[in-house]
């Protein structure tokens, strides 16, 4: 286990090297920079705008920025300086990041607890109604963006509200007494704005992931070693859950890597409609804007968790299939 954490290490080196290279210049080619609406304000001298662009480093070349911006990263941990916010990228993001992180994880757990049961019962109830069914459900909804079946559950929401006078959450994170609330209360008004954007978003992803268990699951299924373990006398619920499910999720486990850049990635478009503090809407912002080094930062982040969440799904493959070696 150990030499192959050491020799994943050096081969993130490379790797990071080259991301950070990619990242970095791909922005910089884009057209216009963070200075440009003021270049276009008559009001702003061109003595003002000097002065702004040696503060902000935009009077170097880009090779000369980025091996500043790599120095300081790899010697001092700094990720740059955000241009919109004038304070450096690591405590700008990380409040978002947190957020994204609440309401991702949230729909993990949805997303898991709904498309697991469903696509174990697909594969070992094929055909039945309740799979037709399930299947006309799924391919319905695999068919609708979630922030468009987002704003339909914000309609029907708002009629029960109406109807009813429930205060059912429907945007940010936190109410306005939350400052007021016990730690009970906080931690009950957080979850309850999360609740719907998470499972609204669970349903919708979960319809995919429903259809892969469910192939797999039939491809086990038909194996000669789980009829010959029928007949052996091993219970059905064993075949199913122990041999049958615990095959078919190794390419599922083998994409668990990408679970960490996409905790602090955000939840898309849904945290816009939502109105929710997190990350995308930051990102957002920082595209227009062209906001250098907030938006290599943060992709440098995600890239790192990427390294890290492969050498972890590499770990996990191992311990699912005895067969597989990570040494």
């Amino acid at each position: 286990m150990f030499p192959f954490l050491i020799r994943r290490f050096f081969q993130a080196i490379p790797t990071l090297l080259l991301a950070s290279v990619l990242i970095f210049f791909v922005i910089s080619l884009a057209p216009g920079d963070f200075l440009t609406p003021a270049r276009l304000n008559p009001g702003i001298s061109e003595q003002q705008l000097a002065n702004l662009s040696a503060n902000f480093g935009l009077d170097k070349p880009a090779y000369v920025q980025y091996f500043y911006w790599m120095r300081n990263m790899i010697f001092n941990g700094d990720f740059g300086l955000s241009f919109q916010y004038t304070q450096p990228v690591l405590p700008v993001i990380w409040p978002r990041i947190v957020n994204s992180v609440y309401l991702v994880l949230l729909n993990l757990v949805f997303f898991y607890a709904i498309a697991i049961p469903i696509g174990v019962y697909g594969a070992v109830r094929q055909n039945s109604f309740g799979d037709k069914a399930i299947n006309v459900v799924l391919y319905f909804l695999l068919g609708f963006p979630s922030f468009f079946l987002f704003l339909i559950v914000i309609y029907f929401i708002l009629q029960i509200r109406n109807a009813t006078g429930w205060d059912i959450p429907l945007g940010g994170m936190t109410s306005g007494n939350y400052e007021q609330l016990s730690s009970l209360g906080k931690f009950w008004d957080v979850l309850s704005h999360l609740l719907i954007p998470a499972a609204v978003l669970a349903i919708t992803d979960a319809a995919g992931l429903t259809r892969v268990i469910r192939g797999l699951m039939l491809e086990v299924m038909r194996s000669d070693y789980i009829r010959t373990a029928r007949a052996k006398g091993v219970s059905e619920r064993t075949a199913i859950w122990k041999h049958t499910f615990r095959n078919a999720i190794l390419p599922i486990v083998a994409g668990i890597g990408g679970l960490l850049p996409a905790a602090i990635s955000g939840a898309g478009f849904v945290e816009v409609v939502y109105a929710y503090p997190g990350i995308t809407p930051m990102l957002l912002t920082a595209i227009t804007a062209s906001d250098l080094y907030l938006i290599a930062g943060f992709t440098v982040i995600s890239t790192i968790l990427l390294i890290v969440g492969n050498a972890l799904s590499d770990i996990l493959l191992a311990v699912v299939d005895p067969r597989i070696k990570v040494g």
